[in-house]
């Protein structure tokens, strides 16, 4: 997700800071948890993903209540995307763990036999998960699946701003996950600042590329792995023989979900000229209709509010729907934007937020083409009837994950990995690749001490080179 400094670190901390050493005890204590070895062992494992899934499933109304202060969201789409989503992955992880956490046996050499070999999965140790505001329950209790799958103590931090959400989760992760071995740790930027000063054994961040950056740096200073999974902007490509109406449909849902505060959110449209005028209409009526009949989702604050209709100002294209905005709700309502200038800021940055570029294309190869020469993105939509077509943009594109002929669904699939490349970010996670995320497949060899070959140190002799040569089937010379 791709808010700023500003907005994912904010300084102005709405909920009480833990200060710096407190951090390094609540680093110790859950380090302390995991060296002790009781995270290894599966039934421990199991115990607190059920854990979790209660969490989410008993206190519905408490976690949607949060997000609504939060967000105003919409009560059905904060419980379909921050808790029904975090509750299947949970149980995707539970109904597999028993096989993720299996060794996975490999073929030796003929130069190792007699031997075994194979690799161990082993939790990665303690992990530290730092989370945005715009799904503030989903995307900081999934990544938490993964990470307790693997055997892993965390440390939670919350976006603060979204602080009733924070609140929520910080009563309740204690209530029913180890105490011990998983924490929540509210604040501010100095917050941050100080826990990524303290040496992680992997941290999952969720943000702006900007700040990517500097989680990454400050990782580095202590060889941390990282997880980012960041932003950037997400095409959508329309083709001619795309169903036009539920192309328009389904953009226009994915872009006013969440107000598009999504980091998959389709950030920009390219459709073939031939259709333009058709798509864009039926386009427009869509989103005219959410914005007269929908309930909207808010704007995070008047900062972010502000930063949106500023993207409205000197982008050179015609806006088709009125602007409207209600500073008192913070919402602003759906704007296409038809031919904006590549070079305005609205196509440069990360939208976030309900503004919508309409862009013409004489054929697919210009859209792969546009695509191609701007910084991989973290999604990419397509909508086309032509399995040629899909094929193209497949081979020739490369995004984090991509959709065809719907929006923002491949999130929903428990199994898939899900993460950027690139800008849009690095790792990935859910699923397996949750687990594997915060695994360390460790490879072990054994070989018996029986039938210790004295011709297998040197001085090698002649007939055991050459028979070695013979066994391994290297050329003579």
């Amino acid at each position: 997700m791709s808010p700023d400094l500003a907005t994912d670190l904010a300084t102005d901390a709405l909920t009480e800071p833990t200060t710096a050493p407190d951090l390094a005890a609540v680093r110790q204590t859950v380090r302390a948890t995991f060296d002790s070895g009781r995270t290894a062992d599966l039934g421990w494992r199991r115990r607190q993903l059920e854990g979790l899934i209660r969490l989410v499933e008993e206190n519905e109304k408490q976690l949607v209540d949060a997000m609504v202060v939060d967000l105003g969201k919409p009560r059905f789409e904060a419980w379909l995307t921050d808790l029904l989503t975090t509750r299947d992955e949970a149980r995707h992880a539970l109904k597999h763990l028993d096989a993720w956490a299996r060794p996975t046996k490999h073929p030796v050499p003929t130069v190792t036999k007699p031997s075994t070999a194979w690799t161990q999965p082993q939790p990665l140790g303690v992990a530290l998960v730092i989370a945005p505001w715009n799904y503030p329950v989903q995307l900081l209790l999934s990544p938490l699946v993964g990470a307790l799958a693997a055997g892993c103590c965390v440390v939670l931090k919350p976006s603060e701003l979204a602080p009733a959400s924070a609140k929520a989760v910080a009563e309740l992760v204690p209530r029913y996950l180890d105490p011990e071995a998983v924490a929540v740790v509210e604040g501010g930027v100095d917050v941050t600042t100080a826990l990524l000063a303290e040496p992680w054994d992997h941290i999952l961040f969720t943000g702006s590329t900007r700040v990517g950056r500097i989680v990454m740096e400050a990782a580095a200073r202590h060889l941390t792995p990282v997880t980012l999974e960041l932003g950037g902007k997400s095409p959508t490509i329309v083709a001619a023989d795309a169903d036009l109406a539920v192309a328009a449909r389904r953009v226009a849902w994915a872009k006013y979900l969440n107000a598009g505060q999504t980091c998959i959110a389709p950030d920009y449209v390219l459709v073939e000229r031939s259709v333009q005028d058709r798509f864009t209409e039926r386009l427009v009526d869509e989103l005219g209709r959410l914005r007269d009949r929908a309930e909207p989702t808010s704007i995070i604050n008047a900062d972010h509010l502000a930063r949106l209709e500023g993207l409205l100002e000197g982008h050179g294209g015609e806006e088709l729907l009125p602007r409207k905005t209600d500073p008192s709700s913070r919402t602003i309502a759906p704007v296409v934007v038809r031919e904006p200038d590549p070079a305005s800021p609205l196509m440069q940055e990360e939208i976030f937020g309900p503004l919508l570029p309409v862009l013409g294309v004489d054929s697919i190869d210009d859209a792969i083409t546009f695509v191609r020469d701007r910084p991989r993105p973290l999604a990419l939509y397509l909508f086309t009837a032509s399995e040629d077509t899909e094929r193209q943009v497949l081979e020739r594109t490369i995004a984090g994950s991509v959709c065809v002929n719907h929006l923002v669904y491949q999130v929903a699939v428990p199994s898939m990995p899900f993460g950027g490349v690139g800008p849009s970010g690095m790792g990935g996670y859910h699923g397996k690749a949750g687990f594997d995320t915060f695994t360390h497949h460790k490879s072990v060899l054994r070989r018996p001490t029986r039938g210790d070959v004295s011709a297998m140190y040197p001085p090698y002799p002649p007939t055991m080179q050459k028979g070695m040569r013979a066994l391994t089937r290297w050329p003579r010379r």
